[in-house]
């Protein structure tokens, strides 16, 4: 068994090192974790990653993946070279493969929502009993987890359906496909106010530590260096701030590994 160990850890390295090779000069890839649209995404994040690679040198692929799901299969084979992943996410792919934590969004704390139509007559959460509610996907952190856990908590059965994205959630809703879905301030504050209109948030969770950008095991020090430093400046530039309006972010602060022990503690084990 020790030897099948060590000579699957060694086919790990030997596809790391092809990896960080192809990396250096085709880019390195910045994975997204897909709460929306792969369109979506690229639009707000695409000139956020230009904007660093002037700035560090560091050239960076903007990838997602089509469902969370496949961003955790991708996330779990290292395939992403830095990425942008929820609270339980980083908990989980910190462990195995060994992501890093590189910074974590400024003056923010990550809470999760339960909105239903404007003109719904739900008007507390003891209302859904029996229902159900659309989510984006199991292990979305703050838009499923935490609501089924505080609902399961609180002795209200639900029965979840997953639907892929927030965006998702959030039109479904309004559609009255579903009476609630679980999403993030972030993502329902990113919706167009036709869509923000006709839903109301019914109930938010507590805070806890906000999605991270992390680094995976074998990038080089001096790319992780470079990309970080440049993340954290573009809080302190009108041309920084404005790029990351888009994404409702003011900004980046370092982060490190222990920073998610809020999320540690609560011992979710879905993945």
């Amino acid at each position: 068994m020790r030897t099948l160990v060590t000579f699957l850890c060694l086919i790990y390295v030997a596809l790391v090192s092809v990896s960080l090779s192809a990396a250096e000069t085709q880019g390195y890839e910045f994975g997204i974790v897909p709460q929306q649209s792969a369109d979506k995404l690229a639009r707000a994040w695409g000139p956020v990653l230009k904007y660093i690679e002037k700035s560090s040198g560091v050239r960076l692929l903007f990838k997602t993946a089509p469902n969370i799901p496949e961003f955790e299969s991708r996330l779990g084979r290292g395939q992403y070279h830095f990425a942008y992943m929820n609270p339980y996410h980083f908990v989980v792919y910190n462990k195995y493969p060994g992501y890093q934590a590189v910074v974590r969004e400024k003056d923010k704390m990550i809470k999760g929502i339960i909105v239903v139509a404007a003109d719904s007559p739900v008007q507390d959460l003891q209302s859904l009993q029996g229902a159900t509610l659309a989510f984006p996907a199991p292990a979305a952190f703050a838009a499923s987890v935490l609501p089924q856990a505080i609902l399961t908590r609180q002795g209200i059965r639900i029965h979840p359906q997953y639907v892929l994205t927030h965006d998702s959630v959030y039109l479904n809703v309004m559609q009255k496909r579903f009476v609630a879905g679980g999403g993030v301030m972030r993502t329902f504050n990113a919706m167009p106010d036709d869509v923000t209109r006709n839903l109301r948030i019914l109930w938010t969770t507590p805070a806890y530590t906000p999605h991270a950008i992390a680094s995976a095991p074998g990038v080089p020090p001096q790319v992780v260096k470079a990309v970080t430093e440049t993340l954290i400046s573009m809080g302190d530039s009108d041309q920084g701030r404005a790029l990351l309006e888009p994404l409702n972010m003011r900004g980046f602060i370092p982060a490190a590994n222990a920073d998610w022990d809020d999320i540690r503690a609560l011992q979710i084990d879905l993945l």
